[in-house]
């Protein structure tokens, strides 16, 4: 799934109001923590992530790593928090509208 860009600007503007929920830290993308946040994309569609200095790569990097291994897409990756999406499969599940 691509994103338009009406799209990427109604996930951003809902992503504004939302709390990271993950740190990536020294310890970079470990399994367990893709196991963690696909749960977490799958349960809520959106997810922001907070990308502490220590991290070993750089956020865009990290960003596209978690991306291709949730399945999932990055909406934008701003200061130090990357912000990801995956539409729920089940349209009755679906928490977020991107009608356009």
């Amino acid at each position: 799934m691509t994103l338009t860009s009406k799209q990427r600007a109604r996930l951003k503007g809902i992503a504004q109001d939302t709390p990271a929920i993950f740190q990536i830290g020294k310890n970079g993308i470990s399994d367990e923590l893709i196991k963690q946040l696909s749960a977490a994309i799958d349960a809520r569609e959106l997810i922001k992530i907070n990308v502490l200095e220590s991290a070993p790569e750089d956020k865009r990097t990290i960003a596209d790593a978690i991306a291709a291994r949730t399945d999932s897409i990055v909406v934008q990756v701003i200061g130090s928090k990357i912000v990801l999406y995956k539409q729920n499969k089940d349209p009755k599940k679906r928490t977020i509208a991107l009608d356009d």
